[in-house]
Order: structure tokens, then C-alpha cells, then sequence
């Protein structure tokens, strides 16, 4: 009996020195992750707001979509139909230890016409829109100081609405990276949009 107990033991020492020991391994890698949050600017065209962010240090990843309406799971005929509620937008994945909120606000007035209530550039409409969604009171603090500072160098009014976050709903997969699938159809609507010569007149061509 004793012999058994004995054998029990051992047996449950080394389970017990295995799990200490893996659990040991494993905290490095758990130390290691990066924590990263999540940041949804609407500035109509999903398609023209994912280059400048994917190029940007510090963002992990961009998804376009759909957000601020009512309708459950929309779809892009849905939303472009104008009665859903939704609007374009863009979500991005970023670190925060690399790039701050206030630069991912940088980039989203010199990629948008702020000026604009109708849509944006050649896209027509309310689901073309801008909007910065924050998702807490923080946020909306810098995103109005960031709002001022824009209005004082465009030394006009910003139409740009600043909205409390709401369910964001990613696009179809045809849409995600479209400029890197479609390179060409996608340089041809840019161009053909206007975005970029209306682009350099608000902001300069190095913003």
C-alpha cells in the first residue's frame, strides 16, 4: 500500500512539475503580445481610406465597412441603397504604443473633404458621409481638439460629424484590399473621382 502511495506520489509531483513548467514556458509568450486597439473613420469611399492607413506604422490592419445604421448584418446593395442607416467606413486595427490616436486623426482629415455635406468627391449621397466614431469621452476630447485644429487651417466650418461608436459590420470580401486586388480599376475611379486633385486643393500636396 504504502509502495502504491509512494508510486501515486512521484507520479503526481512530476504532473504537478510539468504543468509549473509549461505554464513557466508559456509566460514569455503571453508577456510578448501587443495590445492593440481599434479606431472606425467614415470618409466616404471605404476602398480610398484603407491605402493611407495601411501605410501608416503602427496600424496592424484595416477592414472596410459598414456602421451607424439600424439594419442588422447589411449588405453593400442594402447600404448603397441609402435606407439602411449605414454609412462607408474603415476600422483600424493599430498598436498604440506606435502610433497615437491623434496622428490616426491626422491622417483622416488629409484623406477627406471635411467641407463636404453631400458625400464625398464624386460619391454622392448620406451613406458617403464623414464621420469620426469615438468610443469613449476621451477620444471625443482629442478627436474635437483634432476638429478645431483642422478648422483653423482650412479656416472654413467642418461639416464632419463626431458620433458615438456604434456595431461596425465588415464588407464583402471583394472589398477588403481592393486597391491591391483591382490596381488598375482602382487608380482609374480615384483619378476619374477627383479625390485627389480636390484633395490637394483643401490640404496641399503634402498636407
Amino acid at each position: 500500500m504504502r509502495k502504491t502511495l509512494s508510486n501515486f506520489a512521484t507520479v503526481l509531483t512530476g504532473l504537478l512539475l510539468g504543468v509549473a513548467w509549461a505554464a513557466t514556458a508559456a509566460e514569455p509568450v503571453a508577456k510578448g503580445k501587443t495590445a492593440t486597439a481599434t479606431a472606425v473613420f467614415a470618409g466616404g469611399c471605404f476602398w480610398c481610406m484603407e491605402p493611407p492607413y495601411d501605410k501608416l506604422p503602427g496600424v496592424v490592419a484595416t477592414t472596410s465597412g459598414y456602421t451607424g445604421g439600424q439594419k442588422l448584418n447589411p449588405t453593400y446593395e442594402q447600404v448603397s441603397a441609402g435606407d439602411s442607416g449605414h454609412i462607408e467606413a474603415v476600422q483600424i486595427t493599430y498598436d498604440p504604443k506606435q502610433v497615437s490616436y491623434e496622428k490616426l486623426l491626422e491622417v483622416f482629415w488629409r484623406n477627406v473633404d471635411p467641407l463636404d455635406r453631400g458625400g464625398q468627391f464624386c460619391d454622392r449621397g448620406s451613406t458617403y458621409t464623414t464621420a469620426i466614431f469615438v468610443q469613449n469621452q476621451e477620444e471625443r476630447k482629442i478627436a474635437e481638439q483634432s476638429k478645431a485644429a483642422a478648422e483653423k487651417k482650412l479656416g472654413k466650418k467642418i461639416v464632419t460629424a463626431i458620433r458615438p461608436t456604434a456595431t461596425f459590420y465588415a464588407a464583402e470580401d471583394y472589398h477588403q484590399d481592393y486597391y491591391q486586388k483591382n490596381p488598375l480599376r482602382y487608380k482609374y475611379y480615384r483619378y476619374s473621382c477627383g479625390r485627389d486633385q480636390r484633395l490637394g486643393e483643401l490640404w496641399g500636396k503634402k498636407g
